[in-house]
């Protein structure tokens, strides 16, 4: 049995109380539901700004009605001391997700990526400290290897941000690490790398590639992969990163608390590749589909060219396992997709 088997069947027994920030976005939906399905306590943060009130009206469908009265929700910022303080009452782990995620947004509006970012994750550090949380959870990002060429990706060897929301999650780590030391508040960061999924958002212009294309595709529109195609990214199905948080809030390895990890799947997949094979699984699903070739345009600022991570340390010290590749993980999604992202008729 898995570690995280393990844990599943031991946190059902034995239900604890979790602050999920950012719980109506993508990531923290996901965590959301799980919880509840755990049979978890689970207070939820968020102000919307980019998560969505549908996300949170899936998870109850989702959870049903008697395990949706262990949800708490509240409406609010993370930029406002007192709602951090008041999330984190009572709870025994924090899995904060809240953040402008975007590296071209960041680019354009870099106040607003770090008052939310490093502001919001300050906030919430001094909440959980005051309210002696057991563990506190963060996401960071692969962002944070900035211009460093060497691959795969180890956590001791990053290089210079190269975008202002890259440099947002390095200063995060710097703080998790502070407080760990100056007020002994126990937090693990984790690295995700192109996380993807059901809920993610394909509308805007700072949409994930993954449902950007997928909708694109069932519109039948041309495609536009920056650059010629050949950057790389290390994708990573929902699933795993749910598993990834869980671990690292509840791990009883002293050698694995106040560290950062990458959580990815150690696959490396070109744009071009992943064009190819979205539009096969879209093809198999309706033969008679017809999705035009892609069209390249310039390189985006900000974005790293090849990404790849090593998972080692995450699977050594949290005992992490994948349960989803690539592939696995699209033919999950696409059938979300197909669903909810492009109107019927």
């Amino acid at each position: 049995m898995s570690r995280y088997s393990e844990l599943q069947t031991q946190l059902s027994a034995e239900p604890r109380t979790w602050l999920v920030t950012g719980a109506a976005g993508f990531i923290g939906s996901h965590l959301v539901e799980s919880l509840l399905g755990l049979d978890q306590k689970v207070i939820g943060l968020d102000n919307f700004a980019t998560g969505k009130d549908r996300n949170l009206k899936a998870v109850r469908n989702a959870a049903g009605e008697n395990k949706s009265a262990n949800f708490n929700f509240i409406e609010g910022d993370i930029t406002d001391p007192d709602t951090c303080s008041q999330a984190c009452l009572g709870a025994d782990y924090v899995l904060h997700q809240a953040a402008l995620g975007s590296v071209p947004r960041s680019i354009e509006e870099p106040l607003s990526s770090h008052h939310s970012n490093v502001t919001g994750m300050l906030n919430m550090l001094i909440a959980a400290r005051d309210q002696k949380v057991s563990r506190f959870v963060y996401a960071s990002s692969s962002a944070v290897y900035g211009n460093d060429p060497r691959l795969p990706k180890l956590e001791d060897n990053t290089g210079d941000p190269i975008s202002p929301y890259a440099a947002t999650k390095l200063v995060d780590e710097v703080y998790a690490n502070t407080f760990s030391i100056a007020y002994q508040l126990d937090s693990i960061g984790l690295r995700y790398f192109n996380v993807f999924g059901p809920r993610q958002d394909p509308e805007g212009a700072y949409a994930a590639v993954i449902p950007k294309w997928v909708a694109g595709m069932l519109l039948k529109e041309t495609i536009n992969i920056n650059g010629t195609g050949e950057t790389t990214r290390d994708f990573c199905y929902i699933d795993n990163v749910v598993q990834a948080n869980l671990l690292a809030a509840t791990t009883d390895n002293d050698a694995a608390i106040n560290q950062a990890y990458n959580i990815a799947l150690h696959e490396q997949t070109s744009l071009n590749e992943l064009f190819s094979v979205i539009r096969d699984l879209l093809q198999e699903r309706d033969p008679a589909l017809s999705i035009p070739d892609a069209s390249h345009r310039g390189f985006r600022p900000g974005d790293v060219k090849h990404s790849l991570a090593d998972i080692r340390k995450a699977k050594t010290l949290l005992g992490y396992q994948p349960t989803h590749s690539l592939r696995e993980g699209l033919e999950t999604a696409i059938d979300w997709y197909q669903e909810h992202l492009v109107p019927h008729t």
